[in-house]
């Protein structure tokens, strides 16, 4: 099958942070965040190793007191001996500074830190604990984001342009005043780094907002007035389907616009609910806009009244369900097969159809149909599958096709 053409992504440099690149060059990457105590060593080793087999490339842990800088190398080495390289980004506020100079091994095992520059203090202090932290950054070679947040702005900065906006002949509106003080917080605070050694390579700016519209548009802002590299993530998602909705609505905008090297979903699990949700949303909308490939896309139609039979939709689960638990092997056995395209349809309208167009398709019958499933292979008939074990046999035949295609590094 064609590929579909991908959104041109804005120009921004190669940004290594530990084992992984990111940039315009590379794919973007996805990456979560531990709510775990720091702390716990244990505890934060297995959350981090379910993210990282999830599919995070980067993981950000708290630093947020003396225990947890205590932890992070103890940590690190936990990851080593289980064969994971996940890089580790260590979010600090407020006392970063002093934690990084305390605490020498947590600086070297982390591979990024990640600084809120309205976090850090106030006047001459701000400058004085921004400084020493980008000072630790160089000394031990380690990329650095600067992550501004609406929650908490530099309040210096805001009293500042708020002000100016005010004497202003054609003053802001108050949202795009709000816009603007985001990304001159990301930009000063870049420029500042820079001033004292920071490579532009080793800088990753983001301007979180909760608001989708705000999101955009304050990205928008930052890409037409940079070219460091951007993570994007709405902050404060929510839970559910509203987090899920609003991430997608906010990063699917900038991701076709080319703008973003890397992605988080901040979504807010339910009770006891697996943190590595978030994960599979973001791999989802990158897989989805042709942005990267992390397993089979399985199409499926909805169903109507000529599929009152829940044969394809039981089939289409069997198929979801064993190509993600085959995944893991195959990825090394058969390369490319993250590409593969398997459609599974209910009835005769668009089953032909769309099964010509996978990879390997099932038209199962619907409604007064016969009862008959022609199997579509690289937009062939192949052969037509009948019987109670129908959902059987077209498995062993994705198999086959799987086999035969990438195990012969065809794909």
């Amino acid at each position: 099958m064609t590929p579909n053409a991908t959104p041109k992504r804005h120009p921004t440099p190669s940004v290594r942070i530990g084992s992984v690149r990111l940039g315009a060059a590379h794919p973007v990457l996805v990456q979560s965040m531990t709510n775990t105590d720091t702390a716990d060593v244990a505890a934060s080793l297995r959350q981090i190793m379910e993210l990282a087999r999830a599919g995070s490339e980067l993981v950000r842990i708290t630093v947020n007191n003396a225990e947890a800088a205590r932890a992070v190398p103890a940590i690190r080495e936990g990851l080593e001996r289980q064969g994971l390289d996940v890089p580790l980004v260590g979010d600090f506020h407020f006392n970063g500074h002093r934690l990084l100079a305390d605490f020498p091994d947590c600086a070297q095992a982390l591979a990024k830190y990640r600084i809120n520059p309205g976090n850090v203090g106030s006047g001459q202090t701000r400058d004085e604990s921004f400084a020493a932290m980008i000072e630790t950054a160089i000394r031990y070679d380690k990329a650095v984001r600067i992550g501004v947040n609406w929650g908490s702005l530099d309040k210096e900065l805001l009293a500042r342009m708020m002000d100016a906006n005010a004497c202003a002949a054609e003053p802001l509106a108050p949202d795009e005043l709000m816009h603007e003080i985001m990304v001159t917080s990301a930009l000063e605070s870049a420029a500042q780094a820079e001033r004292i050694g920071l490579a532009a390579e080793r800088i990753v700016l983001s301007c979180k907002m909760s608001g989708v519209q705000d999101l955009i548009a304050v990205y928008r802002r930052l890409a037409s007035r940079s070219h460091y590299a951007l993570h994007l993530g709405l902050t404060e998602a929510g839970m559910g389907s509203k987090g899920i909705v609003a991430s997608t609505a906010a990063l699917a905008v900038l991701l076709q616009e080319g703008i973003g090297d890397t992605i988080r979903i901040s979504l807010t699990p339910a009770p006891g609910e697996s943190r590595s949700g978030e994960v599979r949303v973001a791999r989802e909308i990158l897989q989805s806009m042709g942005l990267r490939a992390f397993i089979p896309e399985v199409i499926a139609c909805p169903g109507c009244g000529r599929t009152s039979s829940g044969t394809f939709q039981e089939l289409a689960q069997q198929v979801q369900d064993h190509l993600a638990e085959a995944m893991p092997r195959w990825q090394a056995q058969y390369p490319g097969v993250e590409r593969l395209k398997v459609a599974v349809m209910g009835c005769i309208v668009n089953g032909p159809g769309e099964s010509k167009h996978a990879d390997i398709g099932i038209s199962l019958p619907g409604n007064g149909e016969n009862p008959a499933a022609p199997v579509f292979i690289d937009g062939q008939k192949a052969q037509t599958l009948k019987g109670p074990h129908i959902s059987q046999d077209f498995i062993a035949l994705l198999d086959g096709y799987i086999q035969q295609r990438f195990g012969q590094g065809l794909g």
